[in-house]
């Protein structure tokens, strides 16, 4: 058996499994060419040297050059999961043992697991928290509030945690400035819409081997996420149907070539459909009383909560396990509907989550979001705050440049034209 690096505390699933993380972990890193610019500048300045950081995210083998990032740039990162299936055990052995950073992960934990791991990196006594969902953030403002004095700032990676930390800052009760990574144009825009399109879709086919060409694929919700994953499902030869509560988002489905209904008329054609809303419900009783034999349903968002998992529990006479990640329920009228991935995300439950060449945007954004909050904490006010423009365009340009592509600059004399007002037709 592999031994911990100097009796390190840890919890994830067998360290011998940690070739294979080894190997991944620098498979990713090869497509992250903006994160090792960074790594190189932190290795030199050393700008997080002598912070705590506890970090909930997922552990992915991304993830891990994010916290080798971190790392050599001084920091002390200790890393849980946040989310139950999105652990990636091998990659999680590996940077215990290859890399010297406490995980607390294990795919497939349950629930006080979770919560148990999540304590143990808040034990960490962190000065920046970093994110995914704000479970971590939420378990310290109510059961850890001890160790929130020490907290000097955080980060947060997905749209689900930003709604929930902007609701705590309206209510006055979050006791640190947060950075919402996730409101990085080269965040949103790119995470968001291709990493989650691409995975989200691979996650579903490595579940069932269902053939979507043909299928009526139904998308809950047109956000950026929703974009991404309507624009892939359609590239597999998809009827692509989305659904909305937003008209505007809902126009633009329709502009941009899709069919545009309500769920309850989506719910009696569909044959695969997945949420991605970040609510709750979307998929409840009204709609599983109408589906298809056979139907397929799955969750993209963060939380196991877009479909009514209870309800659906209630409403069948049996259940049972047919694949990895698919569990069929047997309605009472002969119908079968089939979960995956428990409902939670099936992008990391299934598959392997986002391309490591787009999460380099969002973890370089995490990685220069940290260092601009250990250098402004003292002037930022206990809120949620974009990230700067400047960090943000230049992850945009260290990724150009790192893919080989030029772009034009501005002239004086177009500079000029942009700033005045005098020069007309």
């Amino acid at each position: 058996m592999a031994t911990i690096p100097m009796q390190m505390n840890c919890d994830v699933k067998n360290l011998d499994l940690a070739d294979l993380g080894k190997k991944r972990i620098e498979w990713a890193n090869q497509s992250m060419k903006v994160l090792q610019i960074i790594r190189k500048e932190f290795i030199k300045n050393q700008p997080l040297k002598g912070i705590r950081v506890s970090a909930c995210l997922h552990v992915t083998a991304e993830t891990a050059n994010l916290g080798i990032c971190l790392r050599d740039g001084g920091a002390e990162i200790v890393l849980c999961a946040s989310n139950p299936l999105s652990t990636q055990d091998d990659v999680a052995a590996s940077m215990v043992r290859d890399h010297g950073i406490p995980v607390f992960a294990i795919k497939g934990e349950d629930n006080d697991t979770y919560y148990n791991h999540i304590l143990a990196a808040i034990d960490h006594k962190p000065h920046i928290t970093m994110d995914d969902g704000a479970d971590l953030v939420s378990v310290l403002h109510t059961k850890r509030t001890d160790a929130l004095d020490g907290v000097i700032g955080g980060t947060e990676e997905t749209t689900t945690g930003v709604i929930r930390l902007r609701a705590m800052a309206k209510e006055g009760v979050l006791r640190y400035p947060i950075v919402a990574v996730n409101d990085a144009n080269t965040k949103h825009l790119f995470d968001n819409r291709y990493g989650t399109g691409q995975s989200t879709i691979d996650g579903i086919i490595r579940a069932t081997n269902f053939l979507l060409a043909g299928a009526k694929f139904v998308v809950a919700g047109y956000g950026w996420c929703g974009r991404g994953l309507a624009s892939r499902a359609r590239g597999t030869g998809a009827e692509v149907i989305v659904t909305e509560i937003d008209p505007t988002k809902a126009l633009e489905a329709v502009m941009d070539g899709f069919r545009v209904m309500s769920m309850s008329e989506a719910a009696r054609i569909g044959d695969v459909f997945c949420t991605v809303t970040g609510n709750k419900n979307v998929l409840n009783k009204e709609h599983f009383e109408v589906m298809k034999d056979g139907a397929i349903i799955s969750n993209s968002g963060h939380f196991n909560v877009e479909i009514d998992i209870p309800a659906l529990e209630k409403m069948a006479s049996s259940k049972r396990t047919t694949r990895n990640y698919v569990d069929e329920y047997s309605m009472r009228d002969g119908r079968k509907i089939n979960l995956l991935g428990e409902g939670r995300l099936i992008n990391l439950a299934s598959a392997e989550g986002h391309p490591a060449s787009v999460m380099d945007m969002s973890f370089a954004d995490q990685a220069l979001s940290v260092e601009y909050m250990v250098k402004n904490y003292k002037t930022l006010e206990k809120t949620v705050y974009k990230v700067p423009d400047e960090l943000d365009k230049r992850v945009a340009k260290l990724k150009l440049e790192s893919m080989g592509i030029k772009i034009d600059r501005l002239t004086p004399e177009q500079e000029e034209y942009l700033a005045g007002w005098n020069e007309g037709t």
